[in-house]
């Protein structure tokens, strides 16, 4: 059905995105169902499509806000504030202050702290907020690291027991240490420290906290050559001590953030071919919107000199991140470098592929398009018309942007 979808679009459109609600909604009841106790966010930096968000909020999911734009993205979906949660470095004293009655805000810094003392008293109110913490360990076990994120711990306990700030109650924490983790085993024992640390927080508050945002860390499997995290195994090693952690702080939620879990795979991106060249015994295929349009399988190129590149998110994720496909039934029989339409040489997705062969016109697909795809790329370099954004409901009905 998708490849009928995409073939009647090609009459109106050059280049698109299509999201597909299905497949959102199954990574989404898929999360759910293996943490029962757990209450999950939507980071809408992935991808703030309004007709995603009103999909994901559906399923129960909260928001994780970045910007006080992403804020009011996620209250026009028809989220209240006690569901929004707005955490991000460098808030503003208009952020600060634009938020305040539509959030729930995590204090970044220490200077976050003291404005929002001055801002609750001015409101003359007791402020209910969360504070991100750097903890004194890291991903990999060992020792806190400085970070642009978050209070360190050994600062904020301190703080927290003696700063005398009458107009905040701290009431949650939130801690996230990397994106796309595909270990089981290093996730588990990530939020078994997370406990720890809220243990240590709430002895210094001398209380108990009303949330744990242990943020995100579930992974995609991009490139064949990832094993895909097994969610029912880790939902069901996550439930033990999770199920202990809740028996002795029953008035504690454990939030996680999706991350771009439910949303990664849902997106293909769709180009054409606008030309055909050949130099020097080379044939190029010249697309519309490549590097403009989708960014990362371009990144993914210019890392190819680097065989051993770490990731770098959201921007890189690994090496073959991104499949690519056409709609021609025919096997493959043209090599070819798939380039874009702009003035610059490292508009290049994928060299010396091996592809059917494609005319003007033709269509070439790239999947795991569904989470920073439109969001990271150059729209406005040339100033050419940006592609669209499509979204396929579980009907079949195609809604634009």
């Amino acid at each position: 059905m998708l490849n009928d979808i995409i073939t009647a679009q090609l009459e109106n459109h050059d280049s698109f995105y299509i999201y597909d609600e299905q497949h959102i909604r199954s990574q989404a009841q898929l999360l759910r169902t293996h943490f029962p106790d757990v209450d999950f966010f939507y980071s809408l930096k992935c991808n703030p499509n309004p007709h995603i968000l009103r999909t994901i909020f559906s399923e129960g999911f909260g928001a994780d806000a970045a910007s006080l734009k992403e804020v009011q993205l996620a209250a026009d979906a028809g989220l209240r504030q006690s569901q929004i949660y707005y955490s991000a470095p460098g808030k503003s004293p208009a952020d600060l202050e634009g938020a305040f009655n539509a959030a729930t805000i995590i204090a970044d810094s220490i200077g976050e702290l003291d404005h929002l003392e001055r801002l609750a008293a001015r409101e003359g109110t007791v402020a209910e907020i969360g504070v991100r913490v750097n903890p004194a360990f890291s991903m990999n076990g060992g020792d806190g690291l400085s970070a642009k994120f978050g209070i360190d711990e050994e600062m904020l306990l301190p703080i927290l027991k003696n700063r005398h700030m009458p107009h905040l109650m701290v009431t949650g924490i939130h801690v996230h240490l990397q994106s796309q983790v595909l270990d089981s085993d290093k996730l588990q024992a990530y939020y078994q420290n997370v406990l720890s640390l809220a243990d240590r927080v709430e002895a210094a508050l001398g209380r108990p906290l009303m949330y744990i945002n242990m943020g995100s860390g579930i992974g995609l499997a991009y490139a064949a050559h990832q094993t895909p995290l097994d969610i029912p195994a880790l939902g069901l090693a996550a439930g033990k001590y999770l199920a202990r952690y809740r028996n002795a702080h029953p008035y504690t939620r454990i939030f996680i953030e999706s991350g771009r879990f439910c949303v990664g795979q849902s997106g293909q991106y769709i180009t054409t071919v606008r030309d055909r060249k050949v130099s020097r015994g080379k044939t190029w295929l010249i697309l519309s919107n490549t590097l403009n349009g989708f960014i990362r399988p371009s990144i993914d190129q210019m890392m190819r000199p680097y065989p051993d590149a770490q990731p770098f998110e959201p921007l890189f994720t690994c090496r073959d991140a991104f499949h690519i496909r056409t709609l021609k039934n025919d096997p493959p029989s043209e090599q070819v470098n798939l380039v874009g339409n702009l003035c610059a040489g490292t508009d290049l997705i994928a060299e010396d592929i091996l592809l059917p062969k494609l005319a003007v016109g033709d269509a070439v697909i790239i999947d795991n398009a569904g989470a920073y795809a439109a969001v990271l790329s150059p729209m406005q370099f040339s100033s050419l018309t940006p592609p669209a954004e499509l979204f396929v409901t579980a009907a079949g009905s195609v809604l634009s942007d």
